[in-house]
């Protein structure tokens, strides 16, 4: 069946809080989704952001952001008051998340609701403790006493708890058992919002489209908590990091940092620790997009004390046995394998075997040095087809950028000689991804407004300005919703 859906950040949501939430305004967009005839809402991961600010740098890849609580709910349950919500400054500018507001005031606003709820006392509260406990407890003790030393990672820790004696794990959460009920208390609100907003987008005919990274952050209560899952030494710091090797892109390629997982551990616990997260996705998310899935056939080592990427390795991943235990574990689950980067046979041949859709980004297409598989006309059906994703300029800041050669054939690609503005060329885009033969074309909401690189989410290997970008309140008008439905109708995309 041929659908579209649009990529849009929880963060980039319109709210009066400082940033996306799931408030009144991710209603009114699943709403808007439903008149523009879409199926999908594609988010990126919805974990508690660390320093930068990135949804792919967690401090648990179990817990979700509390900065997506929304506060109206808390006010509806009596917990806290409008007063109590206007008395906190969450940043000025409505088209512009401001990180270092919100985790100033976030947390001090949540503290007054927990405080006002007498949450322990709850049943159900106590039944969701009890069924995430497998994690929660962790993440939980990890957060309380994070915040006891100010913050610092746990390697900076007091040897004692950063090893986990168990007298020290018994002493923590007996000082800290309050602290810990509070961060009970934030995952407890975003998975009940969160169900209830999901629940109201499948019920509209919208699925979810979640993301998962492959890596975790070592700076999170998985690395703390489980340090037998990753390639760490005697001392639990990691001994070979994260990342990519040197490009056309990055001449000393990405450092990422992120700690790599002892794969054979893993394999003789019959990807236990695996299963777990990926069923937990699927409680979240309708459809997961794997990040970085050329990983599972072979990934990129880089020595820890390496200050670039130059020097690092392709080391075998799990392969094709991990997603034989996943189907074995979870059943039938639908995957978006995102393939892009450096492609080998045998990652092409891992994808094909899995049967799952892969990417196609039209950004990547116009090479004016090489035919690419990005072209439309080189697909297959199975697949996922983009016009750039939350690591691309817009599709405005990219064409404007694009080098004369590129720029030449691309024009002739699309037939972009007709178009008066950059508005026409980002439809012209639009129109070549729906008009394909991939199964589903998701499109960036900021080309639909053909907002220029200010709209930006994200440039990798940068720090600072990332994040950031939110659609104004009055952006996705009725109008726009008409344009979308009938392109997407035009194309075969919508269905009832």
């Amino acid at each position: 069946m041929r659908e579209s859906g649009v990529l849009l950040p929880v963060a980039s949501l319109p709210s009066a809080y400082g940033i996306g939430c799931f408030s009144r305004e991710a209603y009114a967009f699943v709403d808007r989704l439903k008149e523009a005839g879409q199926s999908y809402w594609q988010i990126l991961p919805l974990g508690p952001t660390s320093y930068g600010d990135s949804p792919y740098q967690s401090f648990s890849t179990f817990a979700g952001n509390p900065y997506f609580i929304d506060p109206e709910d808390l006010v509806e349950r009596g917990w806290i008051t409008d007063g109590q919500c206007e008395a906190y400054d969450f940043g000025r500018d409505a088209t512009c998340v401001d990180y270092g507001k919100i985790y100033e005031n976030r947390f001090l606003l949540l503290r007054e609701a927990w405080q006002n709820s007498h949450i322990g006392q709850d049943p159900a509260f106590q039944r969701f403790v009890e069924e995430n406990y497998y994690w929660l407890e962790d993440y939980a003790l990890y957060m309380a006493v994070k915040t006891s030393f100010g913050g610092v990672s746990w390697e900076k820790w007091d040897e004692d708890i950063r090893v986990r004696r168990q007298e020290a794990l018994d002493a923590y959460r007996r000082k800290y058992a309050a602290e810990i009920e509070f961060y009970q208390f934030q995952q407890y609100l975003f998975r009940e919002q969160w169900e209830k907003l999901k629940g109201y987008a499948n019920s509209q005919g919208i699925q979810i489209i979640g993301d998962i990274p492959i890596y975790v952050a070592f700076d999170s209560s998985d690395a703390w908590a489980e340090p037998e899952l990753f390639r760490f030494d005697k001392d639990r710091k990691p001994t070979a990091v994260a990342g990519c090797p040197p490009d056309a892109f990055s001449a000393t390629g990405q450092l990422w940092g992120n700690p790599l997982y002892d794969w054979e551990y893993h394999k003789k616990t019959g990807y236990a620790w695996w299963m777990k997260r990926l069923a937990a996705c699927y409680q979240l998310y309708d459809v997961v997009r794997i990040d970085h899935f050329r990983a599972f056939d072979a990934y990129y080592a880089i020595p820890a004390d390496a200050d670039t990427a130059v020097v690092g390795e392709w080391e075998p991943g799990p392969g094709y046995g991990f997603f034989q235990v996943m189907q074995e574990t979870l059943g039938e689950r639908r995957v978006i394998a995102e393939d892009l980067g450096f492609l080998t046979p045998s990652v092409l041949e891992l994808v094909a075997r899995t049967g799952y859709p892969g990417m196609k980004v039209l950004q990547f297409a116009f090479d004016s040095r090489e035919d690419s598989d990005y072209l439309p006309h080189n697909y297959s059906h199975n697949c996922v087809v983009y016009t750039g994703t939350h690591d691309n300029d817009t599709l405005v800041g990219w064409y404007t950028k694009l080098p004369p050669k590129d720029r030449e054939i691309c024009d002739e690609y699309l037939n972009l000689g007709k178009c008066s503005n950059a508005g026409e060329v980002c439809w012209e885009f639009i129109r070549a991804a729906l008009s394909s033969v991939a199964d589903l074309a998701v499109i960036p909401m900021q080309d639909y407004l053909e907002l220029g690189g200010e709209a930006r989410i994200n440039t990798p290997s940068t720090l600072g300005g990332n994040w950031e970008w939110r659609m104004g309140k009055e952006d996705f008008t009725e109008e726009l919703a008409l344009r979308m439905r009938n392109m997407a109708r035009l194309y075969g995309r919508v269905h009832g």
